[in-house]
């Protein structure tokens, strides 16, 4: 049977932290649902990719449309081996869901494997769980990890960092290093 992956996603989630992942993850022969607060299997959410074209900070433009392959009302996380969060301004209002910050709390208490890229970060903040830990994230998200306790890393955009069972980067171009490691962490 094999390992199942939760990711928490929602309406402008950065493409390719979420495309990107779900397919390899796939391609591992992980297991892996999709959910977003107040939305079912089968709807989607809008994605927005974020690019580096020289700006004083990222560009947005529109992403793909996403399918979600799972109802966010009726997961149980407990059944998850690992909690993957992506980017992008999703994470800045998924954060206010109540059941949001229980399910990442949860992964947390049981020590499973986390994964956070980007803005992903200020989930992990708002949920308190990043207290005493050395974490990556794009560095406009750099004050909330000191704000939470936490110590940011800043160890550029095209690796991550392991402290425990949390696995961050800073942006997609972390993607083989990112990816990598929480796959580690899964399969050990």
């Amino acid at each position: 049977m094999s390992k199942k992956i939760l990711i928490l996603a929602g309406d402008f989630v950065e493409d390719y932290e979420l495309m990107v992942p779900f397919q390899c993850l796939k391609m591992l022969g992980f297991s892996v649902d999709v959910v977003c607060p107040n939305k079912k299997a089968n709807e989607q959410i809008k994605t927005a990719i974020h690019d580096f074209e020289g700006d004083q900070t990222y560009t947005e433009k529109p992403g793909h449309n996403f399918t979600l392959n799972a109802s966010f009302d009726e997961i149980d996380e407990s059944t998850y081996d690992g909690l993957l969060i992506p980017g992008g301004r999703a994470p800045e209002y998924i954060r206010l869901n109540p059941r949001v910050i229980e399910i990442v709390q949860n992964f947390n208490k049981a020590n499973k494997p986390i994964a956070s890229v980007c803005h992903g970060i200020l989930v992990l903040a708002a949920a308190g769980i990043i207290s005493n830990k050395t974490c990556s994230c794009y560095p406009a998200c750099a004050p909330d990890v000191g704000l939470s306790g936490g110590k940011w890393a800043d160890i550029g955009f095209e690796s991550a960092i392991v402290d425990g069972n949390l696995v961050t980067a800073a942006a997609w171009p972390a993607h083989p290093e990112w990816l990598a490691k929480f796959n580690e962490l899964l399969t050990k």
